[in-house]
């Protein structure tokens, strides 16, 4: 019984989410390898051997894999998949685009967004926005899974020494072309990989107090902004700042909501943050309820005020 991890990566480095998937791999039995699909990707090919737990790295470069398009990795990952029981994707915007069509292919039954892992064919995944959660097992002989990253501590990057096996790629499928991308530079922490972040709801009232008010605890903290939907639905913060069930599921060591008032969707997307202060003026907001620290009070008083003691 083998695992097989697909990779996110950026062609020299892996990302974060990559590790969290691999503790995942490694609880489901077997040894775990990663395919690491790209082009001049030697060097994120390397990072990748170097992680603890996994025994084997299969490169596979090519123009078709150089941005990750969903049809072609699908494709390369049908072409290897006879040989693993398993095949797991981190539940990031790429591994949910390349997942459901490897289920496909494959005519598997695809088991998302596992937070754990009870056997090799049972697992545990939330359900109605993370207030219950299910249990499922698999008959399929090939088992396709994302994982929630943040249910999973990340395997260490460093002390592994598996051997780089590389393949020749699958040809280009021609059933989509990369065109471009417009990628958003910040100093700030990734919202997703952050240990501090700060989020914002409504209640900030505009785009420019969102950033007036926000942005000076963020600097303070060395923190990653979010934001919750009604905010982003406000014009107040852009899409990718969006922490909830649409949005990015985050867990980092703090959490700092402002003016949200905790509805359902959000709270699915940052109630496993290790430590949750609240600031909002209404007594019953339902983020009170999930908050280790909650503060009663007028953000536009309260949060000067933090920033000042800090």
């Amino acid at each position: 019984m083998t695992s097989l991890v697909i990779a996110e990566h950026n062609n020299a480095s892996i990302r974060p989410a990559t590790l969290n998937t691999v503790t995942a791999a490694a609880q489901c039995g077997g040894d775990v390898h990663v395919l690491v699909a790209g082009l001049n990707a030697a060097a994120a090919a390397q990072e990748a051997a170097q992680i603890a737990g996994v025994s084997k790295v299969i490169l596979v470069e090519g123009e078709a894999f150089a941005h990750g398009l969903a049809e072609n990795v699908a494709a390369q990952v049908i072409a290897i998949a006879s040989s693993y029981s398993h095949i797991l994707f981190p539940a990031t915007a790429s591994g949910k685009n390349i997942a459901p069509r490897v289920a496909a292919l494959l005519d598997v039954g695809q088991i998302s967004d596992i937070t754990k892992v009870d056997a090799a064919d049972t697992f545990e995944r939330p359900i109605y926005a993370g207030n219950a959660i299910a249990i499922v097992q698999s008959l399929d002989a090939t088992k396709v899974i994302t994982v929630r990253t943040t249910g999973f501590d990340a395997a260490a990057a460093t002390g592994g020494s598996a051997s780089v096996e590389t393949l020749a790629g699958v040809a280009d499928s021609g059933k989509s072309l990369f065109v471009g991308s417009e990628i958003a530079k910040s100093d700030r922490p990734e919202l997703t990989a952050a240990k501090i972040i700060v989020s914002g709801g409504r209640a900030l009232g505009s785009s420019e107090q969102f950033h007036a008010v926000l942005e000076p605890l963020a600097d303070k903290l060395g923190a990653a902004l979010g934001a919750s939907r009604a905010a982003v639905d406000a014009g107040y913060a852009p899409n990718d700042w969006q922490v909830g069930q649409t949005g990015k599921i985050v867990a980092p060591q703090l959490y700092i909501a402002v003016g949200i008032s905790g509805a359902i969707q959000h709270l699915a997307g940052m109630k496993d943050s290790k430590v949750i202060v609240a600031i909002n003026k209404d007594a019953e907001a339902p983020i009170f309820g999930v908050a280790d620290y909650g503060l009663e009070a007028d953000l536009f008083e309260a949060v000067p005020e933090l920033i000042a003691a800090l």
